[in-house]
């Protein structure tokens, strides 16, 4: 099953990308766009930058042999820090991935889909020798999934998708990767649930087969009459001083995108207390709360895969795709990790929607970012994912852009 829960929900799927498409046009790329700056931590509208097309990084993702394609791409920064100083190592996780050879752009037989891999990415220059791509086999050196969930007597058989990670300097310099719990319910493409998510647990220099993981039963699925169903582990803000964060106060901050508004909601948890649930506290609208049911979303029309990342002046920078599934790349500008943001800034037109290919799940990577850059990625998948990939090696995979901050 790829990872098209992450894009819609599934009972609005189409209608989102056929009003998307009608409220703002499915048209061809913008290469770039600049607005004015400012060093106003309370405005919510203006920037100065311009964004590029990143085909370097792309191309790091046209792959003939192994790892073919995948989406999801969470970037981790294994020192816990998010300012790369042109070597540290940044750990990159996938959610459904295909293995395979390829000839011209046709997979040959045999190649199979699994739930989850990983690459090494070394530094932030794009270069092929910068990157390894890693995925589980088994004794007959056939592909599997790296992580599974510890499937329980009453459950249906569930696999994970992943979301967003980081490394935690206050508790052993685990890892920690958020999991949602899926189950399939039927054949076709929007046939699953999302019942639970869990936390997986990796020891400090885990690497690949990653045999010392770890689980943890999360209470961070949200099923809310007003904001409607999803989980949290959307996007992760590190923001204390050991992740790099210029203004820090201390917080890890979990976002979700929740419902069919595509709502964003944040907790928020010190980092010594990561796994103690009992201290994690929710945002209200007004303040944090230890109540999870008093929830109240920041702003809406987020992806269920995103990113907030400090800027140097004190604000916020969402980052996601408009809807969740558009040709938009959006951004929205806040003053403080939780909000105020303000409206949507689309700052990129994907030129793969007018090809047939579907955006989504906009996201940064400041890990992977020069100074004074920062480093984009969305994914691209079709209607007919099924049969499309085994025509099409290609249509499955991160696309790249950059924000230059001038």
């Amino acid at each position: 099953m790829f990872d098209l829960k992450k894009i819609i929900n599934p009972f609005i799927g189409l209608y989102l990308v056929i009003v998307s498409c009608l409220i703002t046009g499915c048209s061809t790329s913008k290469s770039s766009i600049t607005t004015t700056s400012t060093l106003n931590p309370d405005d919510l509208t203006t920037l100065n930058f311009r964004v590029e097309r990143a085909p370097e990084w792309t191309d790091l993702f046209y792959r003939k042999s192994g790892w073919f394609g995948a989406d999801g791409i969470f970037s981790i920064s294994l020192d816990g820090n998010d300012v790369n100083n042109g070597k540290e190592e940044t750990l990159i996780i996938f959610s459904d991935t295909y293995i395979g050879e390829v000839e011209g752009d046709k997979p040959l037989p045999g190649n199979k889909m699994v739930n989850n891999t990983v690459a090494y990415y070394r530094g932030t220059k794009p270069a092929k020798r910068n990157i390894e791509f890693h995925y589980k086999k088994n004794q007959k050196g056939e592909p599997e999934t790296f992580f599974v969930p510890q499937q329980t007597a009453d459950k249906r058989k569930q696999h994970f998708w992943l979301g967003d990670g980081f490394v935690n300097k206050a508790l052993n310099n685990n890892l920690y990767i958020f999991a949602y719990h899926v189950e399939i319910t039927g054949p076709n493409v929007f046939d699953f649930i999302e019942p639970d998510v869990s936390m997986i647990v990796l020891p400090k220099n885990s690497r690949p087969p990653f045999e010392n993981q770890r689980q943890i039963s999360t209470p961070l699925h949200i099923e809310s009459p007003s904001l409607g169903e999803g989980n949290l582990g959307a996007g992760i803000l590190v923001n204390t001083s050991w992740g790099g964060a210029p203004f820090p106060d201390g917080y890890i901050y979990v976002y979700g995108c929740i419902g069919s508004d595509k709502n964003l909601v944040a907790a928020r948890v010190k980092p010594a207390d990561y796994e103690d649930f009992s201290k994690w506290f929710y945002w209200d609208g007004a303040s944090w709360n230890k109540d999870i049911g008093k929830l109240a979303p920041i702003t809406n029309a987020v992806s269920n895969e995103l990113s907030v990342t400090p800027l140097k002046d004190g604000r916020y920078l969402l980052t996601f795709q408009v809807l969740g599934i558009s040709d938009k790349v959006g951004i929205r500008i806040g003053s403080s990790p939780y909000g105020p943001f303000g409206a949507i800034q689309e700052i990129y037109v994907t030129p793969e929607m007018a090809d047939g290919l579907w955006p989504y799940n906009a996201k940064a990577h400041p890990a992977l970012s020069k100074p004074g850059e920062l480093l984009i990625s969305y994914n691209t998948i079709t209607p007919d994912f099924w049969n499309d990939i085994q025509e099409n090696a290609h249509i499955y995979r991160p696309r790249f852009i950059k924000m230059i901050f001038e």
